[in-house]
């Protein structure tokens, strides 16, 4: 049991104050894809009707998941490990969890440390160097008349095109050609891994410190770059493309995919993060209130960046004569190219650039520094002994990162970074969110979850939730409904497919980097990537089942444990009470559900709950 001070776990900690905790959150789920990807979803699923289903998505899918990772870290005072000590045999999609985020911060502490060597150059030029075709790393291709993604006359390509590729990746013909090792982006990898280190290995109280500035900066620096965006010559006619609704492409399901997909991945539940955050906080904090608040700065800085990525558009795209449409771009090319290209044309681009690119590095720091923090947490969570020497637990992970993130630093790592980003971490991801689900939900038991929760926010939870538990958010999560198309562009045939299914079909296409190929043997890399975090759940579950004692066993290995439950003494002796004055009829029932009928075979739950010790 751990040591108590009032309301606090002194072994583990617990955040200074709720702003702490809620700045924290805001840093993990405000990212660099909030700048990146969503502006362009919304340009290209219907400007402003993407808000609807974007909307719709964020109350199925993302404030459900939030809630109920949050709220479960908080009552267990658990990592992403230990919390399946409600289910011991589902542990190993806390290990899945754990494996994952490490890979998926091996390249995106790279993408962390682009901006860092752009800043680097537009500190030192009194003019950004990517806005001329007369540096040693230009081709004979290189036209100041051109844009990221339009080529002219076959071969021509803009000069911040050349820059990023030649000058900053050195980047190769292909994954097959490695090239010489970059190491300006190896110095730059080193500082992105140290500064991580730093914010992370004195814990959570330094953590709660550090978010002040690198969640709150990146909005100041957003206000700058939006002042200076709608004041440029073209700017309303890129806004306008970001914003003005067609209200016709909210027929097409794959625009409901895109949106619940931003939801799930912008919120970050699966990770373990957001288990491991809410285990911090007090054991009587109002969660709810959360719930509800991250979701929204989420969403409203999506949309605020919209106008300041794409006032820019449309400036660069009145600087060259040509349509928004054709300069609209998203992901790398859009915060490495295009933006950076347009930046160029303004006076005191330097100052300009750098502001920017500070604003990047920042926004993905942050989110990094905190999913590194949930995984150090749980690891010592799991391994108890090693909480003494937890800043050396902190010091090898980050090690490991940049270790890791050399596999990007070559000539061929732009290639390895979006091999490793479209294969590593979808699958894992899904997999940890609906076995979350499941051990929850339908093998504990929705109402004895529910009952948990109120009795640790000491009041009564909405049957919203029951309902986005038990049926909605696990169907939105499962089921991928798309249409196939006819010759003339007619809809004849409405497919619905679980995303399981979806996923291993796209990964039996090639897999691509622009207009380069990857081949075949990268196809197969990129399963190794995927499987290596997935098979941690069933090589755990099949270890434990088999460790298991006496008869009955499967019914032990998915009965709570004996640590399952709030980790001071004082709380979990009113979490027993609390159940033995509120049994339940049925482990499936809302609490509040009196007059439920009786099922045909009804589960007798013991109250306080059998222990049940695991192996």
């Amino acid at each position: 049991m751990e040591e108590e001070n009032g309301d606090a776990i002194q072994t583990r900690g617990n955040w200074s104050s709720r702003w702490d905790y809620l700045l924290s959150l805001a840093g993990y789920c405000v990212g660099v894809g909030n700048v990146w990807r969503f502006p362009y979803l919304c340009f290209k699923n219907g400007g402003g009707a993407f808000l609807i289903p974007y909307i719709v998505m964020v109350f199925v899918v993302g404030m459900p998941l939030f809630l109920l990772e949050s709220s479960l870290g908080q009552f267990s005072s658990s990592g992403c490990v230990t919390v399946y000590n409600v289910a011991p045999i589902f542990r190993g999609s806390g290990y899945a969890s754990l494996l994952v985020s490490v890979i998926a911060t091996f390249y995106y502490s790279m993408i962390v440390a682009y901006p860092l060597v752009y800043l680097v150059y537009s500190i030192t030029n009194y003019h950004p160097p990517w806005n001329s075709c007369d540096n040693e790393w230009n081709t004979p291709y290189c036209s100041l008349r051109n844009t990221s993604d339009v080529v002219l006359n076959g071969s021509l390509v803009s000069p911040a095109d050349e820059f990023f590729y030649n000058k900053i990746l050195h980047v190769t013909s292909g994954l097959e050609d490695g090239g010489d090792m970059v190491w300006s982006l190896v110095l730059a990898s080193f500082v992105v891994n140290a500064v991580v280190f730093l914010c992370i290995f004195k814990g959570v109280k330094v953590v709660g410190k550090v978010v002040w500035f690198t969640a709150l900066f990146p909005y100041v620096m957003l206000g700058v770059l939006f002042v200076r965006g709608v004041t440029l010559p073209g700017a309303w006619d890129g806004i306008l493309y970001f914003i003005v609704p067609d209200f016709y492409k909210l027929g097409k399901p794959r625009v409901w995919v895109d949106a619940a997909v931003q939801v799930f991945f912008s919120l970050g539940p699966g990770w373990g993060t957001l288990v491991t955050m809410g285990s911090f906080s007090k054991f009587h904090h109002n969660v709810l209130a959360d719930v509800v608040a991250i979701p929204i700065i989420n969403a409203a800085t999506s949309i605020f960046a919209g106008f300041v990525v794409f006032s820019v558009l449309g400036f660069l795209a009145n600087q060259l004569g040509t349509h928004v449409a054709d300069v609209t771009t998203s992901g790398i090319a859009l915060a490495f190219i295009t933006y950076p290209e347009a930046i160029a044309l303004l006076p005191m681009a330097s100052l300009w650039a750098a502001l920017f690119f500070i604003m990047l590095f920042l926004l993905g720091l942050d989110s990094c520094f905190v999913q590194m923090e949930a995984v150090v947490v749980s690891i010592v969570d799991a391994w108890p002994y090693l909480r003494p020497k937890k800043e050396f637990v902190a010091l090898a992970v980050c090690s490991i990162v940049f270790l890791g993130s050399l596999m990007m630093c070559g000539g061929n790592g732009i290639y390895v970074l979006m091999l490793m980003d479209q294969t590593s971490v979808d699958l894992t991801i899904l997999l940890t969110t609906l076995l979350m689900l499941v051990s929850f939900i339908y093998v504990y038991g929705v109402g004895r979850l529910f009952r948990d929760l109120e009795m640790m926010l000491q009041q009564s939870i909405s049957y919203f939730w029951f309902i986005a538990w038990t049926y909605i958010t696990p169907l939105a999560l499962l089921v991928s409904v798309e249409s196939e198309q006819g010759m003339l562009g007619h809809i004849r045939l409405w497919q619905v497919k679980t995303l399981l299914i979806s996923y291993c079909m796209e990964r039996g296409s090639p897999l691509r980097f622009g207009d380069y190929v990857m081949p075949a043997w990268a196809q197969v890399v990129g399963w190794i990537f995927s499987l290596s975090s997935v098979l941690a759940i069933p090589v755990y579950c099949f270890i434990y089942l088999v460790s298991a004692k006496g008869s009955f066993r499967f019914m032990k290995c998915i009965s709570p444990s004996s640590k399952w439950g709030p980790a001071l003494e004082s709380h979990r002796a009113e979490w027993q009470e609390y159940c033995a004055h509120h049994p339940l009829p049925y482990r499936y029932y809302h609490p509040d559900a009196d007059c439920a009928p009786a099922p045909r075979h009804p589960i007798p739950e013991e109250v306080p709950m059998k222990p049940v010790d695991g192996v």
